[in-house]
């Protein structure tokens, strides 16, 4: 049996597309060995979001090739889309393929013997672009399903559209059935996936609600959650369902990017900071205890220290729970790359660090909110220490002392304190 070793970077939908990906790998007789040991097969899943992703890239392939110096080396996803040639300059690299290829990943492999010259495999993104399905499983709870791929929004910082093509998605009664047999496989959470999830509907005349309204439905789910969502894109009728429902998590990660509205046109963003801030408030006045992150990027071209301190303060002045901070990077043949007012990088990291310190107190400011609250909990992972580690339904993580037989139960917790930034509490009975 050859065995191949998967290493994947980037957001949780290429980590679903990675699973999707080895399972067919598996079914052609491939035998799954963790990254890092030797593997007749190294796949190497890309990501091109921002300059640490490239790096991180050309980390993990050296790795592969000093591992298994006979392996067959496979580069897929974003970053191999975008520059196939230059990764396939690389030493020991025998196979690159893009967005679309990578799904067929098995004919590639036909022949795994390490080649003289690299194959490239890479369509130009354009027109109609199939939609490949897809779902990964973490921690035997909770599975991430991909729901919508692609994006139609021209971000002056953002190399995605070109790199996975316009939005689409397939039809509400697929993902209904996909959702049931991650149920009846015993997952508990499922996390809705995409590029630009709230865009869902755009290819079959359905939308994102609808698709909600379908999966709130599915028996034998105790809770969905949606992954991120555009603050243009959700409706006061969304986060009134979300409100009602039982199953959907009341929980938000909404991308803001930067809290100045004159940096949100240099982004070429679809909304203004009044937006993301109506969107936020709504959602507290329907749903007190949800929890609400935000994405942000740090060092943007023509960012003043008098914009970042705007931000700062509007950013403060919401009750958001949490922070993902990104330091802005060039991407080659964005518009962003050749705006004037380019931030040193040695800036960039100290404002980045410094948004990251504010996302902390932010984080913590939410935590203790709820000290006192009784919540739902799915264990999740027990620890070294015989501790397990949880997150609620509204996206705060729980440290509790629990049996290691309670792994991936489903518990009720009364938080009692915040410690080491986890939050610590007691098992109370369900039906209290």
């Amino acid at each position: 049996m050859k065995t191949v070793a998967f290493h994947t970077l980037g957001c949780k939908l290429n980590f679903s597309e990675s699973s999707e990906i080895g399972r067919q790998l598996t079914e052609a007789g491939y035998g799954r060995v963790p990254f890092g040991t030797r593997a007749d097969v190294t796949v190497i899943h890309t990501c091109s979001v921002t300059g640490s992703a490239d790096r991180k890239t050309r980390q993990a392939i050296h790795k592969a090739v000093r591992v298994s110096p006979e392996g067959f080396i496979v580069a897929i996803g974003c970053y191999a889309q975008l520059q196939p040639g230059e990764i396939a300059s690389w030493p020991g690299v025998d196979l690159v393929l893009g967005t679309s290829e990578k799904f067929d990943l098995v004919r590639y492999l036909g022949d795994t013997r390490k080649k003289a010259k690299p194959e490239i495999h890479c369509c130009e993104i354009a027109g109609e672009e199939v939609f490949f399905p897809a779902h990964s499983a973490a921690e035997r709870t909770r599975a991430f399903l991909k729901i919508q791929d692609g994006c139609d929004y021209p971000c002056s910082y953002c190399t995605i559209p070109k790199a996975r093509g316009r939005s689409r998605n397939p039809y509400i009664s697929e993902l209904a059935g996909q959702a049931r047999e991650l149920a009846a496989e015993g997952f508990k959470e499922i996390v809705l996936t995409g590029v630009n999830v709230g865009d869902f509907g755009k290819s079959t005349g359905e939308t994102f609600l609808d698709l909600l309204r379908m999966l709130d439905r599915t028996e034998g789910i105790l809770r969905f959650r949606i992954s991120s969502i555009e603050p243009n894109l959700i409706p006061v009728e969304l986060i009134r369902f979300v409100a009602d429902s039982e199953r959907f998590a009341p929980h938000f990660h909404i991308p803001l990017q930067s809290g100045s509205d004159k940096i949100l046109k240099l982004m070429r963003r679809r909304y203004g900071r009044e937006t993301f801030a109506r969107r936020v408030l709504e959602i507290k006045e329907k749903m007190p205890h949800a929890g609400i992150g935000a994405d942000i990027i740090a060092g943007f071209p023509g960012e003043t220290a008098e914009d970042l301190d705007d931000a700062v303060r509007f950013i403060s002045s919401l009750p958001l729970s949490y922070l993902h901070v990104f330091t802005y990077s060039e991407r080659p043949g964005t518009p962003a790359s050749g705006m004037p007012g380019r931030i040193p990088e040695r800036i960039r990291d100290e404002r980045s660090h410094f948004l990251q310190q504010l996302g902390n107190e932010l984080k913590a400011r939410f935590y203790r909110s709820l000290i006192g609250q009784e919540r739902i909990v799915i264990l999740e992972k027990l620890r070294s220490d015989g501790t397990i580690t949880g997150f609620t339904d509204n996206y705060a993580e729980i440290i509790l002392d629990a049996r290691p037989e309670m792994e991936h139960a489903t518990v009720k917790v009364r938080i009692e304190s915040l410690r080491d930034e986890r939050l610590t509490g007691h098992i109370v009975p369900l039906n209290s």
